[in-house]
């Protein structure tokens, strides 16, 4: 009899997503190696165009007394799922892309003369400010959220496991060992993170930057995987 092929997700996962995996005959067990807590913040001089970068910043300042002043700005926003939250939440996307270095070139390209607030963690990535401050952009920032590492233990043995952030990296590798198991990336800057907390290893990154391309990723690698080894075995279908 086969072993049944387990993924670990260092992030908790909606129920159509877990299914994605069952589906597969993958086996999955989770935990949130990150948490998020919304910050008191003030709503500074808003300089006309808002950016976001993630959900969890939506979110925050969805949350916010006074964010009725400032839904109808035009928003700039990183990720397909943070467009879809914003529209859900009433505000509207101007423009889109799926990186930050992305963004800033639609910015820099097409709204040079523009101003705009940046809503963010206190753990963001640097390239998007560097670069619309190096072409003199006019943005100011604003941190509304904070990524706290919730390091877990996890017993048994994976063989693969599903990373969403840096941060996530960097907490399951405080208290757990990558061992052989196969890391699925949602994107390059989660995937470097794994590179340099295990120089062994050979992340697989997610054709798009979503949970749902990493599970795809993991999910047609294994299945590929697991048909390989049986056509050796000489197994029938």
């Amino acid at each position: 009899m086969n072993r049944e092929i387990c993924i670990l997700s260092t992030k908790k996962l909606k129920s159509g997503q877990k299914q994605m995996l069952a589906d597969a005959g993958l086996a999955v067990i989770e935990a949130d190696f990150i948490a998020i807590r919304q910050k008191t913040f003030a709503l500074p001089e808003i300089k006309g165009n808002l950016i976001f970068t993630s959900q969890n910043a939506v979110k925050a300042v969805a949350n916010h007394p006074e964010v009725q002043e400032i839904r109808r700005n035009p928003v700039f926003c990183v990720g397909e799922k943070t467009a879809e939250l914003l529209d859900e939440m009433g505000f509207t996307v101007l423009a889109s892309a799926d990186y930050g270095s992305e963004l800033a070139r639609i910015v820099i390209s097409d709204y040079p003369n523009e101003k705009f607030t940046f809503f963010c963690g206190n753990i963001r990535r640097d390239e998007m400010p560097s670069e619309l401050a190096k072409s003199n952009v006019d943005f100011n920032e604003v941190e509304v959220y904070e990524t706290v590492l919730s390091p877990t233990k996890i017993e048994g043995k994976f063989d693969g496991i599903l990373f969403l952030s840096p941060s996530g990296v960097e907490s399951f590798n405080s208290e757990n060992e990558f061992g052989d198991a196969v890391c699925f990336c949602i994107g390059n800057t989660t995937a470097n993170a794994v590179g340099s907390s295990n120089p062994s290893a050979v992340p697989v990154v997610a054709n798009q930057p979503t949970i749902e391309s990493t599970i795809e990723k993991c999910v047609n690698h294994h299945f590929t995987q697991a048909a390989a080894d049986s056509f050796k075995r000489g197994d029938k279908k």
